[in-house]
């Protein structure tokens, strides 16, 4: 049933496009100089023309046509292509006065990034910048940046364009993308495409389709309440609210700073920039997204969960299970799909460790990878600079998987089950390469233990073999374990390959309430 419903969804969503008015002879935006095409998939060739005219496109010996509909709108596939250093152009010819020539396009490995603002954080800044800049001489590396804004309804067009990586580029690529898909290119031994949709500040609910979460019982609540509040924003009285809220905020730090305690709560954004920026809920989906349909991937990356670690965290698992399907349904296509686990950072409450969760449990879908950063976040930014392990951590997973090559380790240790024996737990382990070992020295940190009462108390944890056994003095029936289940957390376990463990629980115990 629900893929009956996921099909008729992408129907629905694609339809839209033909709703483009065709004014004249021209391409996605996405189709433009200097872009990589995917090898060894059938590649998506489409755009618009006078109704009926006839389109062929060339490229690499081949030569396919197609015929515009009465709205315009034409499509095509390229047979497979081998992959291709070499700069060639790509040509489309309609009737006499019609013809596009795209210049410099190679062929490779195409990857989409998306989320919020630390995949859209740029090389820039990043760690070490100048050393970087210095030694990005890529030209085999291509950078696509989706420039459109948020919309109401699925767009059929957007903005962007392709660079190529020079010093003087390298800059404005996504460093998340761009550390990715160095490794790609240095491993593989082919062009690397990378196109960059992602916007800062922005909650999972703006990249998923209206239709997905209006139509699901678990997300159709907080849909309708997204969407309530998006429509009854006033721009009049957002000033005016903003200033009330930087107010709060200064007074808030002022007050940390006298009593010496540290204040990591960054400044309230301007709200009616960020209304602009999101949009509604699908608002990004719909702009910034959909226009990209269908062009050829290998597989998509995703890095967010901070804009819902203060608001209804638990809700994650669905909302990130729901954009994976979502995005793989309307290309058509089960593409390998991995995330960014949000590393450690100093805030209230027990949202990022359930944000932290839900990344967890959504690797229970097929074909998915996540990188554990706990060990590379900053108590003070929410913008961690160092990107050239998350680039590196996803790119584990990529070459192990997608691209079979040998890997010290595809991940961080991820628990996969639980035993209770007496007065310890033991928990098993996959991706311990090499053997689980701690990296804080002998002993390992972070761990706790409880009862069935709840209260959590400090736990001595020891390695054996795969597996880590969990116990406390304080507790002589244990029934629940959890480890890094902070913000900020203690956090020792790792692989032989030096990955960390993730933050996990072996409870379903519910947030506690919030002291007043």
């Amino acid at each position: 049933m629900q893929k009956k419903f996921i099909l008729l969804l992408a129907a629905q969503l694609i339809a839209p496009l033909a709703a483009v008015s065709a004014a004249d002879f021209r391409l996605a935006s996405v189709l433009s100089d200097h872009m990589v095409l995917q090898r060894e998939k059938s590649v998506s060739i489409w755009g618009w023309a006078d109704a009926g005219e006839t389109v062929k496109v060339a490229f690499a010996g081949q030569s396919k046509s197609a015929t515009a509909g009465t709205d315009g709108k034409w499509s095509l596939n390229l047979d497979a292509l081998a992959a291709s250093a070499e700069s060639r152009t790509l040509v489309v010819t309609g009737k006499e006065g019609h013809e596009i020539e795209l210049k410099d396009v190679l062929v490779g490995e195409v990857w989409l990034g998306s989320g919020q603002s630390n995949m859209a954080m740029t090389v820039a800044g990043c760690y070490h910048f100048d050393a970087e800049k210095a030694a990005a001489t890529f030209p085999l590396i291509r950078h696509y940046r989706e420039s459109s804004g948020p919309a109401e309804k699925p767009q059929a067009e957007g903005k962007g364009a392709w660079q190529t990586c020079t010093p003087d580029t390298v800059g404005g690529f996504s460093a998340a993308l761009y550390f990715f898909g160095r490794e790609i290119h240095k491993e593989v031994g082919v062009p690397v495409g990378l196109i960059n949709t992602s916007v800062g500040g922005t909650p999972i609910e703006s990249w998923v389709a209206a239709e997905v979460q209006s139509s699901d019982s678990e997300t159709k609540a907080n849909y309708d309440t997204r969407l309530d509040a998006f429509l009854k924003f006033d721009p009049v009285k957002a000033p005016a609210l903003h200033q009330k809220q930087l107010a709060i905020w200064k007074a808030a730090s002022e007050k940390a700073k006298a009593n010496g305690t540290p204040f990591v709560v960054p400044a309230p954004k301007d709200p009616l920039a960020m209304h602009k920026l999101k949009g509604g809920p699908a608002g990004l989906f719909n702009g910034k997204v959909v226009n990209l349909v269908p062009y050829t991937l290998r597989g998509m990356l995703w890095y967010q969960g901070e804009g819902n670690a203060s608001s209804n965290p638990g809700l994650y698992h669905k909302q990130l299970t729901q954009l994976v399907t979502n995005w793989r349904t309307l290309w058509q296509d089960e593409v390998p799909f991995a995330w960014v686990q949000l590393p450690n950072y100093t805030a209230p409450g027990e949202g990022w460790s359930r944000v932290r969760e839900s990344m967890l449990k959504t690797l229970a879908l097929p074909n998915t990878g996540m990188a554990i950063t706990i060990d590379l976040g900053d108590a003070k930014d929410i913008h961690p600079k160092n990107k050239q392990d998350v680039g590196k951590r996803l790119s584990y997973w990529a070459l192990g998987t997608v691209y079979g090559k040998n890997v010290s380790a595809l991940s961080g240790p991820l628990p996969v089950g639980s035993t209770i024996s007496a007065n310890a737990i033991t928990v098993s382990f996959k991706h311990t390469n090499g053997g689980l070992r701690s990296i804080t020295g002998d002993l390992l940190t972070g761990f706790e233990i409880a009862a069935a009462d709840q209260q959590w108390k400090h736990a001595e944890a020891k390695i054996v073999g795969d597996t880590v056994v969990v116990s406390s003095a304080e507790v002589a029936q244990p029934v629940a374990v959890r480890y890094a289940w902070k913000d900020w957390p203690d956090y020792s376990l790792a692989n032989g390959a030096g990955l960390p463990a993730t933050p996990f629980r072996t409870d379903d115990w519910p947030v506690p309430a919030a002291k007043k």
